[in-house]
């Protein structure tokens, strides 16, 4: 695999070497453009494979809002694509075929809250749950006459009748909100999550019938049954089993869930009124999710990770032989444990249960690579840019999928399998006219030596109208995680475009700790993040600095969460005085007060190998707070951005350490979004943001060339 992506990513870096024709005509990326960038999403392909709907986003910057519709593209790219829905500044999103291919579930905001909806073929638009806590995620029976979905409801109604728990539920939420006192009560911990308090609320499934009678909570309780965490989501977290009799589900851990990766999968009936859900996983400790039938309904498979605690942790696609009612018949097999990569999303490929198609990080790209369900013929399928969102035809063999890079953002494509012969045919087209105005390079792929023997990857990517004569400053980006990585990919948040077109070359490296470059890569940045990965990072640097075309008198550093942590992190040490500024984004400054205030502990327990009164050297070890001082000493001017609703890095951290840099005199600036959780998302906060962050960058190290 290694070798095949590295020739995928050589192959890219040859792309630099040759400008656009038209680049001379093009005008490089200003901040605006972001937000006029439409967001393809989400695509399903029919089940006769001969059309794909998919979601389109467009965001109204003046109106400081966004509006989701349903596309539908012919699947062999030869026709135009259609607008399906209008939801008139309302959000149609997340769309599923009917078994039969004649009708389209989706999620929508237009009735004033998230609920279901059924698109017909003559195009009318139906309402079919009506539920006061909202509905999302919504999947088919086999039969088409029923459909599955979440709503994040109250444990102590949920055992009674629908129509009773639905009034309650109705009567807390409006008592809550109608109330004067605001006050919060939690007698567990979890009680908030990335940016929203979940309080004593329980995401469960439901199933109703297709008119929306018959609805009931098939997973009543005080447990989730959906992923609180992304971290443990790759997709569809529950389908029904192939006789449409049960639902088999990744569940939250029954107990524990806050420091604990024991996600399960579990299995009820479509009729259940227990709170005891049978467990299918009981063996392993560590996480399972994602199930999802063979065509056949023979087999069961899902990601399973081994290392209980430990969210960055390999994931492996396990595949097991099961009744048409999804039990369980034999010991589960691992179809991908003896190869070096870690699975994203999945889905079967073809009639006869015999092969998987799959996304996996892969030396800066997130390629989809092609397996064998006893394990053989494993390769990569198709490598380009960052790959996702899987979906196949009813015979499995036409695959549609949204591609980016990192000079173009999501456009929806398809693919058939076997793709000996093929290639992917782009059939969204979101974008063609806006891009077609836009200079933006491609980025160049660079290995740099680093200790143990190996290469860091780094990305490089110059500004428009490069002219490497003269030299320019350098924007040097680390990104979050720590377990993630830089790909050939877009983002509307930190998206490399928008800072090349500022007029600074911008260089990505992946330090260890990065996904794609093998598993022990990963590793080991555990209990080591102002070690290896620091030193990486300083090599890269050493690197960039003798790039005849660089300035090093003007290089600014900037990142986001551990991104953040490391710019705390070169702050306070030698490293600080080779860059003019610093910009850290919801950062962690101070483990100590960061395990006891963040929401996800397994991650800060694990990073540091227990608990903090456990291991206190640990948590003190790589933890920029504990060398405070420096900043002083080395006075290099740092922009600390950081937001109330920020439950993983808590705003705490940024307070103490802006605290930390006025004290001492050093040039500073705190930015503070009250609205705001570990990201931006609002589209003028967003706005603002990129104008505070690119003022403090030009103010140090100037853009341009000289």
């Amino acid at each position: 695999m290694i070798a095949l992506t590295r020739a995928a990513v050589a192959s890219a870096a040859l792309l630099v070497l040759v400008l656009s024709a038209g680049a001379a005509d093009k005008r490089p990326m200003q901040v605006e453009d972001l937000f006029a960038f439409k967001r393809a999403a989400a695509p399903q392909i029919s089940p006769d494979g001969k059309t794909v709907v998919y979601q389109v986003t467009t965001v109204d910057l003046a109106a400081n809002k966004s509006s989701t519709a349903l596309w539908l593209a012919p699947a062999d790219g030869k026709g135009e694509p259609k607008q399906l829905t209008d939801p008139k500044g309302k959000k149609d999103m997340n769309p599923r075929w009917s078994p039969d291919g004649e009708r389209v579930l989706f999620e929508s905001t237009r009735s004033g809250s998230a609920q279901l909806w059924v698109l017909t073929a003559d195009g009318a638009v139906k309402q079919i749950t009506d539920i006061s806590t909202g509905a999302g995620s919504g999947i088919w029976a086999p039969d088409g006459k029923s459909v599955a979905f979440v709503s994040s409801v109250y444990p102590e109604f949920s055992e009674k009748p629908f129509a009773e728990s639905n009034k309650l539920n109705k009567e807390k939420d409006d008592e809550i909100e109608k109330s004067p006192v605001k006050a919060k009560t939690f007698s567990r911990l979890f009680y908030r999550h990335w940016d929203e308090y979940v309080g004593d609320k329980r995401q469960h499934l439901f199933v109703c019938k297709v008119d929306g009678t018959g609805c009931r909570d098939v997973t009543p309780g005080d447990r989730d049954a959906n992923p609180t965490s992304t971290t443990f989501s790759s997709g569809d977290d529950f389908t029904f089993s192939p006789d449409g009799r049960y639902l088999v589900f990744s569940a939250v851990p029954e107990k524990e869930e806050s420091w604990s990766t024991n996600y399960d999968l579990c299995r009820v009936s479509v009729t259940n009124t227990s709170t005891k859900w049978e467990t299918l996983t009981t063996d392993n400790k560590a996480a399972d999710s994602g199930p999802k039938f063979s065509a056949s309904g023979k087999k069961l498979a899902w990601r399973a990770q081994k290392k209980a605690g430990y969210e960055a942790d390999k994931w492996d696609i396990l595949v097991a032989d099961c009744k048409s009612d999804g039990t369980l018949t034999s010991k589960p097999f691992s179809v991908t444990t003896k190869y070096d990569v870690s699975v994203g999303e999945f889905v079967w490929t073809g009639e006869y249960d015999r092969a998987f198609l799959f996304t996996a990080d892969a030396e800066g790209l997130a390629p989809i690579f092609m397996i064998q369900a006893d394990g053989a013929g494993f390769k990569t399928e198709y490598a380009a840019g960052a790959c996702g969102s899987l979906s196949t035809s009813r015979q499995r063999n036409m695959l549609a999928f949204t591609e980016t890079t990192m000079y173009h953002p999501a456009e929806v494509k398809t693919y058939w399998w076997p793709g000996d012969q093929a290639k992917p045919v782009e059939v969204s087209k979101v974008n063609e006219k806006l891009l077609a105005e836009l200079d933006l390079p491609k980025p160049e792929s660079v290995e740099v030596p680093v200790e143990g023997n190996v290469n860091m990857q780094m990305w490089i990517l110059k500004p428009p109208g490069f002219d490497a004569k003269k030299k320019w400053p350098v924007a040097f980006l680390v990104h979050g995680g720590p377990q993630g990585a830089w790909e050939n990919s877009w983002s509307f948040r930190w998206n490399p475009q928008a800072w090349a077109a500022q007029g600074y070359v911008v260089v990505l490296p992946n330090p260890r700790g990065s996904t794609g470059f093998g598993q022990k890569f990963v590793d080991e940045i555990t209990g080591d993040w102002g070690g290896k990965c620091y030193r990486d990072l300083i090599a890269g640097l050493d690197f960039v600095e003798k790039l005849p075309y660089v300035d090093k008198d003007r290089i600014g550093s900037a990142g986001a969460s551990f991104g953040g942590y490391m710019m705390d992190w070169f702050a306070v040490n030698d490293i600080a005085k080779r860059f003019k500024c610093l910009i850290t984004h919801c950062s962690v400054w101070n483990f100590e007060s960061m395990w006891g205030t963040t929401d996800e502990l397994w991650f800060d327990e694990w990073e540091h190998g227990g608990l903090p009164w456990e291991k206190p050297q640990k948590y003190a070890e790589f933890s920029p707070h504990k060398k405070a001082g420096n900043l002083g000493k080395y006075k290099t001017p740092m922009l600390v951005v950081h937001n109330d609703l920020d439950f993983r890095c808590p705003i705490g951290q940024g307070h103490e350490l802006f605290t930390a840099l006025q004290r001492q005199g050093v040039p500073s600036r705190f930015v503070n979004f009250p609205d705001e959780g570990h990201w931006v998302l609002k589209p003028q906060n967003s706005a603002y943001w990129h104008k505070e962050v690119f003022a403090w960058l030009k103010k140090y190290a100037p853009p341009g060339p000289k």
